[in-house]
């Protein structure tokens, strides 16, 4: 796992667009198509805003949806097919791009979710670290045995914490208590990993992502095996 740190949170942003401009562009000229994972949340705020404005073919390019909460219409501020659809599929011209749907029968949604991405090899995956060390919503301890694609996932308290004092609800209770999730192993399965991390309330998590040893306690420390992952922090999340 490679790190590199920046000074703001928009040079870090912009840095991890740049990379995964070229690995989508890497992807395209080998393959005449890429497929990506794209994540939401406010640690990707940045990182989108510049991705969008890299010189892509977007045509060419299939992306999947991380994660989203079960129950919570897509007009709600804190949906994250909301999210996506605002800040990243509305701007680029895509080949396609596979929502999650957590409002209906959540099992028959993960079946067609697992069948999908089987189709679909992983060029890059844009990620983000939780407060709590989450992956996706992989909260601790963390399944790095499942093979599903996709699962339904228990959200614990310090996950629903982080999503109340990022502004997406007006209470904790608010906060749904569970969520369709991307699993551990699906995203190592991609060829590569941005994984964008601002912000001072994150550098415990990374500090323990990156210096700790690869437990289910801190999900994300499972990038430590993935050979192509490289860490965008700023001055804030650095653990240095």
């Amino acid at each position: 796992m490679k790190t590199e740190i920046f000074k703001t949170k928009e040079e870090l942003g912009q840095a991890a667009a740049r990379q995964g401009a070229e690995l989508i562009n890497k992807a395209i000229a080998k393959n005449g198509v890429a497929n990506i994972i794209v994540a939401t949340g406010a640690s990707q705020f940045e990182m989108l805003a510049s991705l969008i404005r890299e010189d892509i073919d977007w045509s060419k390019v299939t992306a999947f949806h991380l994660d989203e909460y079960i129950g919570l219409p897509m007009t709600h501020p804190a949906s994250f097919r909301k999210y996506l659809k605002e800040r990243f599929v509305s701007k680029v011209p895509l080949k396609e791009f596979y929502y999650i749907n957590g409002e209906g029968d959540i099992s028959t949604e993960c079946s067609r979710l697992n069948a999908l991405i089987a189709r679909y090899p992983i060029d890059v995956a844009f990620v983000g670290i939780g407060e709590n060390g989450h992956l996706a919503f992989n909260d601790p301890p963390a399944d790095f045995d499942i093979e599903d694609p996709y699962l339904e996932v228990d959200l614990d308290d310090d996950c629903r914490k982080q999503q109340l004092g990022e502004g997406w609800f007006n209470s904790f209770e608010e906060v749904p208590k569970k969520a369709i999730s991307m699993s551990i192993k699906q995203i190592l399965k991609s060829e590569s990993i941005i994984c964008s991390v601002p912000d001072k309330r994150k550098a415990n998590a990374v500090k323990n992502v990156v210096l700790g040893k690869v437990t289910p306690d801190v999900p994300a420390s499972i990038l430590q095996t993935h050979p192509q992952t490289t860490l965008y922090l700023d001055a804030g999340s650095s653990y240095k």
